[in-house]
């Protein structure tokens, strides 16, 4: 398949990854909870976002790597379009 020739885009993938997985959020939402009912320590609600956010970078860098290796260079090919600019005798190209 042809690819643009753009190689960006990581972080709004990223972003939109964080979108989309926002049910991964749940359990440091509980223990945010936890935290104000019961009085468990914050440090265990902000490495669970910590481990949350690695996971989903550590999942899009992987598969943008995955999708950039299996990229091969476009061979070139010969025209053989007899209509084409290059072949037409009428062509502001060949007109000289």
């Amino acid at each position: 398949m042809r690819r643009t020739g753009s190689s960006g885009g990581k972080l709004l993938c990223f972003f939109v990854n964080i979108i989309l997985n926002l049910h991964w959020l749940i359990p440091s939402a509980i223990l945010l909870v936890l935290h104000f009912w019961l009085g468990l320590p914050m440090w265990i609600f902000w490495l669970s976002m910590g481990i949350w956010l690695l996971a989903i970078a550590a999942m899009t860098f992987i598969i943008s790597w995955a999708a950039g290796t299996g990229s091969e260079p476009e061979e070139k090919r010969e025209n053989k379009n007899p209509y084409s600019a290059g072949k037409n005798p009428y062509s502001e190209k060949n007109s000289g």
